[in-house]
């Protein structure tokens, strides 16, 4: 039996619509071109439409809309992360304890850049790395000192209270965060040393009414608001922290809008969601993923790349791989072209750290409502910090999925059954009678001869 004789019989038997009229010999050859036209039309319109639908589950998978049935939400406050930017008692004492109490004054400015470096190093470099370097410079080994400077929590967080009632210990809910700002203090974070220590239940609902957080801190500082899977960062605009330092009060006002995401959402492919969850992690600065995460880890590479070194304060990273004198000096000389985030597509000609970064998933949208300080209502040697939701939340964002796996089976399986009159059997027929069909005739009439 020949590859012609198994084709017509397969037309013949075929469930696909219009293919018998084309091989069956009855029918004139003006018939036979008619049918054979249609088909031809049908399989064209079916692959036009499995085409759209298949465009449609790629770029058009995922539809945001805005839900208001707040009275229903719990809201758990944001993140809070403090960050020490200065403790001129500490930088004196530990200048004392390495260089003695006759030292050269510079070595404190030199010792306050790098255990506070924010990508640049004047100081440094104008008086470690110079042709004629002062006596007891410090060459290499920054994070050691760095460390011994840094306060712990207990000298940087004093009192801490939530909603005017509960007084608790701030350092049995704050927890160290590794950052490329040093060793910051978190609660409510998922990017601590340890996230699955106890957390504080700071939920705001239609019961408690929004939520407010109290605390004294000990030191200068800089406090950020952030999502828990969030880290503070180089770049940070400067209006999004909060400038905390002694004998002064400060009170501030916000708004927040979650996500909410479909359950759906996690068998869509990163590429059609656009989006990471905390889980999803791809980087190695941090635990989790996000976008200010992601976003060190874009300077973290640039630093290698162009200098071949790492700042001493960039989390995760090998001691090998920090920069010594020589390598603060490059970062010092290229601190323009990497304190600057662009996107990818607008990286031609502007300098700076290309990053080609996806959101999170679960990213909240804080806002500032209200911002004010007391400069004379905190006679004692701490910053009082009140942070307080202005109102419970009327919205949130809600990411659905409007075009899953099964909805594009769907779809395909009803075009071509409309225009084919195909199924998944159909496609089978083709295999058995190719392959299975043959050998069973030949078999039939070796056993009837």
């Amino acid at each position: 039996m020949g590859f012609r004789d198994i084709w017509k019989e397969y037309m013949k038997n075929s469930s696909l619509h219009g293919a018998k009229f084309i091989v069956d010999e009855r029918y004139q050859h003006s018939e036979r071109f008619f049918w054979v036209v249609c088909v031809f039309a049908s399989w064209m319109a079916s692959g036009l439409l499995i085409r759209a639908s298949l465009d449609a589950f790629q770029n058009n998978a995922i539809s945001f809309v805005v839900e208001t049935s707040f009275l229903n939400w719990k809201t758990h406050f944001p993140s809070i992360a403090v960050c020490e930017t200065k403790n001129s008692d500490k930088i004196q004492e530990i200048s004392e304890l390495l260089w003695g109490v006759e030292h050269d004054f510079t070595l404190e400015e030199v010792l306050s850049e790098i255990t506070y470096f924010r990508g640049e190093s004047y100081h440094l470099v104008h008086e470690c790395a110079s042709d004629e370097p002062i006596a007891n410079c410090l060459f290499s080994d920054y994070i050691k000192y760095a460390r011994l400077v840094r306060s712990d929590c207990s000298r940087t967080l004093k009192e801490c209270q939530w909603n005017g009632e509960r007084k608790f210990n701030c350092c049995d809910y704050f927890f160290p965060m590794d950052s490329e700002l040093g060793t910051c203090y978190a609660i409510n974070s998922i990017q601590t040393e340890n996230p699955k220590k106890m957390k504080m239940p700071m939920i705001s609902d239609k019961y408690s009414g929004p939520g407010r957080l109290t605390m004294e801190i000990l030191t200068e500082a800089n406090i950020y608001i952030l999502g828990e899977e969030d880290v503070p960062h180089l770049v940070t605009p400067k209006s999004e922290m909060l400038a905390v330092t002694p004998h002064i009060s400060y009170y501030r006002q916000i708004t927040m809008k979650n996500i909410e995401n479909d359950p759906e959402t996690r068998d869509v492919n990163v590429a059609q969601r656009s989006c990471r969850y905390p889980d999803e992690n791809i980087l190695d600065v941090h635990e989790s993923y996000s976008y200010s995460a992601c976003s060190v880890q874009c300077r973290k590479d640039a630093q290698l790349k162009i200098c071949n070194c790492t700042s001493h304060l960039m989390p995760n990273v090998s001691p090998h791989l920090h920069c010594n004198i020589s390598g603060l000096k490059c970062l010092n000389e290229h601190y323009e072209e990497l304190s600057i985030v662009i996107p990818k597509w607008s990286s031609h000609g502007r300098k700076g750290v290309v990053c080609d970064c996806l959101p999170s998933c679960t990213e909240i949208d804080v806002s500032i409502v209200h911002d004010s300080k007391n400069k004379g209502g905190n006679h004692q040697a701490v910053a009082q910090v009140e942070i307080e939701l202005s109102a419970l939340p009327t919205e949130r964002y809600k990411r659905n999925v409007v075009r899953g796996r099964l909805d594009l089976v769907v779809s395909m399986g009803g075009t071509t059954g409309l225009f084919v009159g195909a199924s998944l059997l159909s496609f089978v027929e083709i295999l058995y009678y190719f392959t299975i069909r043959p050998y069973g005739n030949f078999l039939m009439k070796k056993h009837a001869k």
